[in-house]
């Protein structure tokens, strides 16, 4: 699950770096994805849609068996 995890943050991780951002991959457990946005991305107001538009759905996208994103 964790390395299909991280294709899915693969997809997505060229769009952040473009931003001057970075995501990595901190948790799995119980369904629960735990992530941490480096660098621009930390503490850019937009994270939040971020998160739930852009990670959160590629990532339910790769395992469907992932409940939900959020933020470590």
């Amino acid at each position: 699950m964790r390395d299909k995890i991280e294709k899915a943050l693969e997809t997505i991780r060229p769009s952040l770096q473009m931003d001057g951002g970075d995501i990595e991959l901190v948790s799995v457990e119980d369904g629960i994805v735990k992530v941490r946005l480096t660098g621009a991305c930390g503490g850019c107001p937009m994270s939040q849609i971020t998160m739930t538009q852009g990670v959160e759905q590629a990532i339910k996208k790769a395992v469907p068996g992932i409940k939900k994103v959020i933020a470590a």
